[in-house]
């Protein structure tokens, strides 16, 4: 029974409620099941159920009509969207700027829709643990809290370093750089956050909230259209002068229909432009999240690169010439001699030409392309068949033989 009203009786089924006069007996799941359609379709002003329908206060005839009419609507719209398909009838075009405005909507819709599970995908990898997050959002519970990978490296970390010993330079510096990624946890665990509320949010509110209403109203503009150009088939058809004139009357009213039905529609898709105003800023909030995230994550390795004596990985040590001299010596380098005999000082920076293409054996050489110009130098210790060569960010050993040095 409804508390506002005792003469009414709500049933509920799929999160919709159905009403009906006192009169109803059926107010159960099943009797509002069977109200739906009829509810959609001719108003939610009366109980639909078939004991309702056929009681004794209810006038059969009038019941009837509103059944026949409804149906009627129905099939009429089945018949104008077939023909048009089979170009057996016209069809009123909406005029470009509002198909433009549709074609935005629907771009905006794919664009978001991708950005955002991309998006989910970066900030929780684990397809899993999303389907989690997932069921807790619906189910509007509290999501547990849980450690991140980095988290759990650190905690590793720590374990094997008082494992190891605390006293011991690799168990110490192991304590060390667990909690350096705890740190990193913690800063990752505020970045997810940042970008679920300030990002993944807005994107999903439009999807699934603001898009839907837009797509509601389109497909509510699609039916008054196929209405409005059913009308205008009946009109064409009509022979006599009374048919004529009921044909243009429902003519004016499926006009009038359709003409509100589009200025709404069109009042929701040009609010696309502060949609997409609220996505920019959404972006600049997204994006500084992540300037404070990777500036604390350089901060807290920095630290610890700080704390365990760490120095800047030096240049890959090129094997040294098997009649070097021992350690802790500086050798002097030969003298290389290129293909034209050319010699190059031993810390001299020259320009060469390449005379062969030359692909790299290993990490420690430089590929070489035929006629290309590279920056060439000798180094202590490297054999005088080779030269170190630059070409950009690149470095590497490169033979000899393969070089034209360039005359200065």
């Amino acid at each position: 029974m409804n508390a506002h009203n005792p003469n009414v009786i709500s049933s509920e089924i799929g999160g919709n409620t159905i009403k009906g006069s006192t009169g109803c007996q059926s107010g159960d799941a099943f009797s509002s099941f069977l109200n739906r359609p009829f509810t959609a379709l001719l108003g939610r002003d009366r109980c639909y159920c078939p004991r309702c329908l056929w009681s004794p206060d209810t006038t059969m005839d009038s019941t009837v009509k509103k059944l026949a009419s409804g149906a009627g609507i129905l099939l009429s719209r089945a018949v104008q969207f077939t023909e048009e398909k089979l170009g057996h009838a016209e069809k009123t075009e909406l005029d470009a700027h509002f198909e433009n405005l549709m074609a935005r909507a629907d771009m905006t819709r794919h664009w978001t829709e991708k950005i955002m599970r991309q998006t989910e995908v970066l900030l929780q990898p684990n397809p899993g643990t999303r389907m989690e997050d997932f069921v807790y959002e619906k189910l509007e519970k509290k999501v547990p809290a849980r450690q991140c990978n980095v988290e759990l490296l650190g905690q590793f970390m720590t374990d094997a370093g008082n494992e190891f010993g605390s006293s011991t330079p690799y168990g110490k510096t192991l304590i060390k750089c667990g909690e350096t990624q705890k740190l990193l946890g913690s800063a990752e665990k505020e970045f997810v956050q940042a970008s679920m509320t300030s990002f993944l949010t807005p994107l999903r509110n439009y999807v699934e909230g603001d898009y839907k209403a837009i797509a509601k109203e389109r497909r509510l503009l699609e039916s008054k259209r196929l209405d409005l150009d059913a009308c205008k088939t009946r009109l064409r058809k009509a022979r006599a002068s009374e048919t004529k004139a009921s044909a243009e009357q429902e003519l004016r009213v499926a006009q009038l229909e359709f003409d509100r039905q589009a200025e709404v529609t069109r009042l929701l898709l040009e609010g696309l432009s502060s949609t997409h105003a609220n996505h920019l800023r959404s972006l600049h909030e997204y994006v500084d999240a992540q300037v404070t995230y990777y500036a604390q994550c350089y901060q807290y390795t920095l630290d610890l690169q700080k704390q365990i004596g760490s120095t800047p990985t030096p240049l890959p040590a090129w094997p040294l010439h098997p009649n070097a001299p021992p350690s802790g010596t500086i050798p002097l380098a030969p003298t290389p001699v290129t293909a034209d005999g050319t010699n190059v000082g031993p810390a001299g920076r020259r320009s060469a030409r390449v005379l062969y293409d030359y692909d790299a054996g290993d990490s420690s050489e430089l590929s070489l392309l035929a006629d290309e110009v590279i920056t060439v130098y000798s180094i202590p210790g490297l054999d005088s068949d080779w030269l170190m060569g630059e070409r950009g960010n690149q470095r590497g050993k490169v033979p000899v033989t393969y070089l034209d040095l360039v005359k200065s």
